[in-house]
């Protein structure tokens, strides 16, 4: 089951495709997008990756970091990250122990091996402040996320 708003966002460090730690904690203060999907190298999740690329300044000037998550392994997230273009979208590898994170979240398909497509916004205190999942062959659009965090500021 999916975390709910006003939860607790539970507490990670990932390695980013860097193969740098990337934990939430150490974001208090700021907001988080985490953008969990499928698999690296597929089409739906190369669009969702590029929307947080192409909008990194509109989360920034928003005091939110959008991130990747993925259970694809730290060299994949690279290779994928260079063929897309991204410098700037930090992309996570929940890789080992398998999509623990994932798991934590509420997204992982057991069945599958991988996250479900989901949206978790974390607001500065920790706590989860937006939440939607995705059927798999539909990537969220930034926009969406980008109008939930307006509405946070008010």
């Amino acid at each position: 089951m999916v975390l709910k708003v006003g939860e607790m966002a539970p507490d990670f460090t990932l390695k980013d495709q860097e193969g740098k730690d990337f934990k939430l904690s150490e974001l208090r203060g700021q907001r988080v997008l985490l953008s969990f999907h499928p698999m690296a190298f597929t089409g739906h999740c190369a669009t969702q990756m590029k929307a947080l690329e192409a909008n990194y300044a509109a989360f920034k000037a928003l005091n939110t970091v959008a991130v990747g998550i993925s259970t694809d392994t730290v060299p994949t997230k690279k290779a994928w990250a260079d063929s897309l273009g991204i410098t700037h979208t930090r992309l996570l590898a929940d890789f080992w122990p398998h999509g623990a994170v994932a798991q934590r979240y509420g997204t992982f398909l057991a069945d599958k091996g991988f996250s479900r497509r989901a949206s978790v916004l974390v607001d500065e205190a920790g706590r989860i402040a937006f939440v939607k999942t995705y059927e798999i062959d539909q990537p969220p659009g930034a926009e969406e996320i980008i109008a939930a965090i307006k509405a946070m500021r008010g």
